[in-house]
């Protein structure tokens, strides 16, 4: 039996919904063609989108008994968690065959990465990609030869990005093929410890190198639980993925069979077969509370706090940070994985992975099973198998070179997956703050209790090196709250501030009560200091925030819920400007569009 929490909340944001989703769902059946997308286009126009095919290729677009897929990839060579998909178009071409389709890479979409953009000017595109990758989607869809889509993505804003470009082309089935963690390098504890050193200025940029080169060592994505390995999660527990394929590592036989088995569903999805299943009846209110239950179960990204909402809308669908705070009343904590836990994603793989998890949700009511999914009926129980290669000695459902069976009935390390009777938390990892400062989220999962509520003068930055500086000069050593304002998305993009993290977690070790509040973001790796992020309105927008002084007392309890300047007197006075205002360099001349089209946080941060 459902949960009565999660029944009410999906029942909230379905009647909220009703004539959005209803709009949404009139113009993907206007969209859908009976029969191959391609046959309603000229032979001039065929002969221009086969011409550079391969000879049989060429034969089986030339009549239109077959299925064309798009493959719309984030491959590139500089960012190990896309390097993987540089084989992946012709492994997917192949498949494809074997199953009696066609598959055509479409286009590519660019991936940014915030992990090297962190602290640079570069950052403050890296929201915005999300809504370019939408767009960059869109364009290569829009030839109008295609029946079913293939996306390659992994990290942060590259799989909403994706989902939100292909719901526009809701009426194609979809599938998301990930690429798979990287192997586990040099601890996370150990990478903080170092960070923490290099802070202080007790080891120098050799060893805070060989620290971070260590960590992030090979192909694949970082291992740690932010927002690509988040995004993974999402895709599989929404139903747009294979069940077990998001933690599966690079270069291996399962990876490259999982691929394979992704093609060949998705063909059978397409309106030329018998189990015809568009994206837009997968991604639907239900899928969508089943994608917030597993991100606070799991402790996943704050990230989703917008992107969920983003992908929401792109399907008809309105959801708000309300709804999601209502759910982490009852979803649990499940998982202990870092930032909330020392475990990283292979160990979380092992220790029992997604079909564990999907599992005991299940068997806890907090997800609804009646969704569609790319495996069709059956529901979302189909999740709780695990793909193995299929030799003589599986049993199971057989795809290709793969065999799905029952995957862990408890968890093999409690430390790493615990289950409903003896969670982590009663809670999940998010909540929504409110107060006289406006509405914001903050992330629990990897804050000690006593960490929780922090009542203290605040510090005003508007530049994250502003920090480091009064820091250096010994003016931090005390409890304060960090304001950094001018962060949201229409001042400059909402970057992440993970800039700030190594000397708020020196402070707190050192015994001092400090927090953050800010209009920016933090993101997957929001940690062990008190973070209240995403505030809107906006410093720009003249929040509240905009009226704070140096000094101004602000009380921050995560777990009554509540951010508020303890004196309202502060809301007469007169908004602050931004004192520094870059909008040149790095290319953010080019998104000043994107600036002044942007909404807020709780509506998506979104352009559109």
């Amino acid at each position: 039996m459902t949960n009565s929490r999660v029944a009410e909340v999906t029942e909230r944001i379905i009647e909220r919904s009703r004539a959005s989703r209803s709009d949404y769902m009139d113009k993907v059946r206007t969209a859908r063609k009976p029969g191959a997308s391609r046959a309603r286009l000229s032979c001039g126009n065929i002969a221009h989108a086969y011409a550079a095919s391969e000879s049989q290729d060429k034969s089986v677009l030339a009549v239109d008994r077959a299925a064309n897929l798009a493959i719309i990839s984030s491959y590139n060579d500089m960012l190990s968690a896309h390097q993987p998909f540089q084989d992946y178009p012709e492994i997917i071409k192949h498949a494809a065959r074997e199953a009696g389709a066609v598959a055509q890479f479409a286009g590519g979409v660019p991936a940014m990465c915030d992990g090297v953009t962190q602290g640079r000017d570069g950052m403050e595109l890296s929201l915005f990609s999300r809504d370019l990758i939408a767009m960059a989607t869109s364009v290569a869809l829009s030839h109008d030869m295609f029946d079913g889509v293939i996306c390659l993505g992994v990290c942060d804003k590259i799989v909403p990005g994706l989902l939100i470009g292909a719901l526009a082309f809701g009426h194609l089935p979809s599938v998301f093929v990930p690429a798979g963690p990287m192997l586990t390098g040099l601890s996370n504890t150990e990478k903080v410890r170092v960070r923490q050193l290099y802070a202080q200025g007790k080891v120098g940029r050799k060893e805070l190198l060989e620290a971070e080169s260590q960590s992030y060592h090979s192909a694949g994505t970082c291992t740690f639980y932010g927002t690509a390995n988040s995004n993974q999660m999402l895709m599989e527990i929404m139903g747009v993925q294979l069940p077990g394929s998001s933690f599966v590592n690079p270069g291996t036989e399962l990876r490259e069979q999982l691929t394979r088995a992704a093609v060949k569903q998705l063909v059978e999805l397409t309106d030329l077969s018998a189990s015809y299943t568009p994206l837009a009846e997968i991604i639907d209110e239900r899928s969508l509370v089943n994608g917030i239950v597993g991100l606070l179960a799991s402790g996943g990204s704050t990230n989703h706090a917008i992107h969920i909402i983003a992908i929401a809308r792109a399907a008809g669908v309105i959801i708000n940070w309300q709804d999601m705070a209502d759910l982490s009343e009852v979803v649990p904590l499940l998982c202990r994985i870092y930032p909330n836990g020392q475990a990283d994603v292979n160990h979380f793989q092992a220790a029992g992975g997604m079909s564990l998890l999907i599992k005991e949700l299940l068997h806890g009511g907090l997800l609804h099973n009646n969704v569609k999914t790319i495996l069709g009926d059956g529901g979302l129980e189909r999740y709780c198998d695990e793909p193995f290669l299929n030799d003589a000695s599986n049993t199971g459902s057989t795809t290709g070179g793969i065999a799905w069976r029952p995957g862990a009935d408890v968890s093999l390390d409690k430390e790493i997956i615990s289950d409903c009777e003896t969670p982590f938390s009663d809670e999940g990892g998010l909540k929504l703050l409110t107060g006289n400062l406006g509405r914001s989220v903050i992330k629990v999962s990897a804050v000690k209790s006593e960490f929780r509520v922090v009542k203290a003068p605040v510090v005003i930055f508007e530049q994250q090196d502003d920090m480091q500086v009064k820091f250096d000069a010994g003016e931090l050593e005390k409890n304060f709250i960090a304001v950094l304002r001018f962060q949201g998305p229409k001042a400059n993009g909402m970057p992440e501030l993970h800039k700030l993290t190594p000397i708020l977690g020196i402070l707190q070790d050192r015994g001092y009560k400090v927090a953050l509040v800010t209009d920016g973001r933090m993101s997957g790796a929001s940690g062990k200091v008190p973070a209240a992020i995403h505030l809107s309105p906006e410093a720009l927008d003249g929040g509240p925030i905009s009226k704070l002084r140096d000094g101004d007392v602000v009380e921050l309890d995560a777990n009554s819920g509540t951010l508020k300047v303890v004196s309202d007197d502060f809301l007469q006075r007169e908004p602050a400007s931004a004192k520094t205002s870059k909008t040149q360099g790095m290319g953010r001349e080019l998104f000043a569009g994107f600036r002044s089209l942007v909404g807020s946080a709780e509506d998506g941060a979104s352009i559109f």
